[in-house]
């Protein structure tokens, strides 16, 4: 079967082939069982003591790897644990046919040929980043993507749940968080640095804390971990519109309604790290088991940190010669309140510049794998997500057949040519790349239609790389076959020859911004003493 995505480590073809019916049994242990089940809900698997597919358990593999055998007699599923029986399950839906991947199927029998399958991940982390600050999605889009990522062997789903655009979150300690700082009146509609306009339609929304427990719960069964992104001290205008009293200056703020950077800044001072840390907890006290907290530290404007007396005084009494030590020593005091709970902190590379970070905090470097080597180098673990090629939000192509987008261009081609940890580096250094993720910025994704346009196929090419490690020449024909599962699955992707008619909306301007020259740019601003300040 030459059309499994992403592609497993080794296959082999059997002689014969086993006839799987709905009903069929399927014997094992417990919850390595419910793992299968839940991967294969077309099937209606019966539980019992044999069966058509027979689960095993072997601790000498690890947990996310398996052997798969199908043959004459059966199917038989080993597993290192319930991660591997999940994965395993989800190659053993691709040896069937694409009708089985639609929500009713009429009383499937299926031919399951005979091959035998040796499987593991080469990345940890195979991620996706959406960003639902911009433009906010309901739950149910959130659980179907999890649902895709889960189709594709990717296990993180990056929720940025904070930007000067929106807070998304309920918040029951400070509920004029979810009450003011959640929706806007209007929003921007111009194109990239032209004359404002606005479609003056309100936008706005955010998920309740039960919310977000049954999303960390659907994930958890699936075997996806929720990243949550509380992005600090910067793009804090929604917050402050809420709580001005929590910024540097406490003027008046309004949930912004444009797009870019805006200089809201939170105040570094006791009072904040209090606030943030209620936050943390409620968050993490509705999610449960919950490794992993972004904490941003992107893209900030440092000047009413350097304007005020009382931040001034603070900085001084901490010993610290510069606001951007004092951003450091910010974020670092963040992280030791996550690590009190038993949760790493994760941030952009713009908090491994400005230095003292714990050892334990997992580094993104967005504006470039130049940082990242160097994130590597000091001994942080990390994810790969460089605008190119892994903003997925940019144009597949510097056309006006594409919908608008900020810049351009990031091909399908470009994404499955990455190499997350590259050969280049220092065998240490490509040790610490613990995996990679595509961004879903959402200024220019407003709808879910939008969102499927932008990340599928790319996200295909990003699955096939973050767990085979590399995609071969055999990736276009596997992808092109795969593509009818995703139409199985109703995914309104683009198509490998350019979009439908319907998908081209509101034309994009070619470039406008070029990824090239963005990434020589934001490579110059990683060595700056003033990285932090926004790269645009």
């Amino acid at each position: 079967m030459t059309s499994l995505l992403p592609r497993p480590n080794v296959l082999s073809h059997l002689s014969g082939s086993y006839e799987l019916a709905a009903g069929s049994t399927i014997s094992g242990p417990h919850d390595l069982v419910d793992a299968v089940r839940l991967a294969l809900p077309v099937l209606d698997l019966r539980p019992g003591d044999t069966g058509a597919i027979d689960v095993r358990q072997d601790t000498a593999l690890a947990a996310d790897a398996y052997r798969l055998t199908c043959g004459s007699r059966g199917i038989e599923i080993t597993a290192g644990g319930r991660a591997g029986a999940f994965h395993a399950a989800q190659t053993l839906h691709q040896l069937l046919p694409d009708a089985s991947y639609r929500a009713a199927v009429a009383s499937p029998v299926w031919t399951v040929p005979g091959v035998r399958i040796e499987d593991s991940p080469r990345f940890s982390w195979r991620g996706l980043h959406l960003d639902v600050a911009r433009h906010f999605l309901p739950k149910r889009e959130v659980l179907r993507l999890v649902d895709l990522m889960a189709v594709h062997k990717l296990n993180r789903l990056h929720l940025h749940l904070v930007d000067d655009q929106g807070w998304r979150v309920e918040s029951r300690a400070y509920p004029r968080l979810h009450e003011v700082a959640s929706h806007r009146p209007r929003t921007a509609t111009n194109y990239f640095r032209e004359e404002s306009t606005y479609d003056d339609i309100p936008h706005g929304g955010y998920y309740t804390l039960d919310d977000l427990a049954e999303i960390a719960a659907y994930a958890r069964a699936r075997e996806v971990v929720i990243v949550p992104e509380i992005d600090v001290p910067g793009h804090a205008s929604a917050i402050l519109a809420a709580y001005p009293e929590l910024g540097a200056t406490g003027a008046e703020f309004e949930v912004l309604d444009r797009w870019g950077i805006s200089p809201a800044i939170l105040s570094p001072l006791p009072g904040t790290v209090d606030f943030l840390t209620t936050v943390f907890d409620e968050l993490l006290g509705a999610m449960g088991a919950t490794p992993y907290l972004h904490i941003g530290g992107d893209e900030c404007v440092l000047d009413d940190w350097a304007a005020s007396a009382e931040i001034s005084a603070y900085q001084d009494s901490l010993g610290l010669g510069s606001v951007g030590e004092l951003h450091a020593w910010f974020l670092r005091r963040l992280s030791d309140v996550l690590a009190e709970r038993g949760v790493r902190a994760v941030v952009w590379d713009e908090a491994f510049v400005s230095g003292g970070l714990r050892s334990d905090t997992l580094v993104m470097p967005w504006r470039g794998m130049g940082v990242g080597r160097r994130a590597a180098a000091a001994g942080h673990d990390v994810v790969a997500t460089p605008v190119f090629p892994t903003y997925f939000d940019y144009a597949e192509a510097a056309s006006a057949d594409e919908p608008m987008a900020l810049g351009d261009t990031i091909t399908l081609a470009d994404v499955a040519a990455f190499e997350p940890a590259p050969a280049a580096w220092g065998e240490q250094e490509t040790a610490k790349v613990v995996g990679v993720q595509g961004q879903l910025w959402s200024e220019r994704l407003t709808d879910a239609r939008l969102v499927d346009y932008r990340a599928w196929p790319r996200a295909c090419a990003l699955a096939e790389i973050s767990w085979s490690g590399t995609a071969d020449d055999t990736f276009t024909d596997r992808l092109s076959e795969h593509l009818g599962r995703l139409d199985a699955l109703g995914v309104e992707y683009r198509p490998l020859d350019g979009p439908h008619p319907w998908q081209r909306r509101r034309p994009h301007r070619p470039s406008a911004v070029r990824v090239g020259d963005m990434m020589e740019h934001l490579d110059e601003m990683t060595h700056s003493a003033d990285s932090t300040r926004p790269s645009l």
